[in-house]
């Protein structure tokens, strides 16, 4: 080796860790790491690697990190993932993929009976989402304190809907406590994320349940009676009777990634016992003729709200989901 030609060295391997991380705030993550928080960045491979990716490393992502001598650390290696939960990004450039969380057991999304008012849209994609990616995916309707007796009605109606449809389903009210434990319950032993639009009270509901995690909570606006976003990033925290929960910024669009039009209808439980029924084996229940699913809706075996929903999102998927159903 000539003389000038500097030789390299490989890093102890003791300034190699592994861990997970906790905590995503746009250039900087939280690894847990043993028994310590190491702030890390993440290799810019990996950003070059995945441009279809608005963010290649996400909470729950077990990862190895180099240890730096000013006690951060930086992400070498992203470890195979179980599962993650992910979204078409906003914004103009279609097709980019946010994952908002990785290796989780379960997904709950958190809807409030008013104020904001429940979004069905909203819950069908994510629930399309949950199933897509072998999640299991359950709801909660909160601020039940709130109701008046014209919502009771329609309350009565998506809780009933989504029970009937194999989906678990909690009433609950952080104000005044009213199946919180039922919720601390669910939660207990697995690795769940609560998700949902901002207002919802996810963080309410999440501190009175885990009174020690002082998450940030915010009022709905009297003006626009929608949520304002207190929680402006991902995390991934503890439970005292075992499990961990990700609590994440409220989102008001959910775009689906990754389905053909033809497989969308997999994902709804319902029209499942007549796919097969289907004159044309990719049917998309739309237009096609001899399409057993669309007899079904006709003949009221699918409610009109879901035919309507999976129309939406079928129409989304069309169109590269440039406009992610607000």
């Amino acid at each position: 080796m000539p003389a000038d030609t500097p030789e390299k060295i490989a890093p102890p391997a003791d300034q190699f860790v592994g861990g997970v991380v906790i905590r995503s705030t746009g250039s900087w993550y939280d690894v847990q790491a043993g028994g310590r928080v190491v702030k890390s960045k993440v290799r810019g491979k990996f950003r070059l690697e995945d441009q279809d990716l608005t963010n290649p490393v996400a909470v729950g992502d077990q990862v190895t990190i180099r240890l730096n001598p000013d006690d951060t650390g930086l992400i070498t290696a992203i470890h195979e993932r179980k599962n993650k939960l992910s979204r078409r990004a906003a914004g103009r450039r279609v097709g980019r993929e946010q994952v908002i969380v990785a290796n989780i057991d379960a997904v709950w999304i958190i809807q409030s009976v008013r104020l904001p008012r429940p979004n069905p849209g909203f819950i069908d994609r994510v629930l399309v989402t949950a199933e897509a990616h072998d999640i299991e995916a359950n709801l909660v309707f909160n601020k039940i304190d709130l109701i008046r007796p014209k919502d009771s009605d329609k309350l009565d109606f998506l809780v009933a809907l989504y029970t009937d449809l194999g989906y678990r389903v909690l009433l609950t009210s952080a104000k005044t406590g009213e199946g919180a434990e039922a919720f601390r319950d669910a939660l207990t032993g697995q690795t769940s994320v609560v998700t949902g639009p901002s207002g919802v009270g996810k963080s309410t509901l999440l501190n009175a349940i885990e009174p020690g995690l002082d998450l940030r909570t915010g009022e709905v606006s009297a003006k626009t009676r929608k949520g304002r976003h207190t929680t402006t990033h991902a995390a991934l925290f503890p439970l005292s009777d075992g499990g961990f929960v990700v609590d994440t910024p409220g989102i008001r669009e959910f775009g689906v990634l990754d389905l053909e039009p033809w497989e969308l209808s997999h994902h709804f439980p319902e029209f499942r016992p007549h796919l097969a029924h289907c004159r044309f084996p990719t049917c998309t229940h739309d237009h096609e003729p001899g399409c057993a699913v669309k007899e079904a809706y006709l003949n009221d075996e699918i409610t009109e709200e879901r035919y309507y929903s999976y129309l939406n999102i079928l129409h989304s998927i069309h169109l590269g989901e440039k406009d992610v159903g607000r």
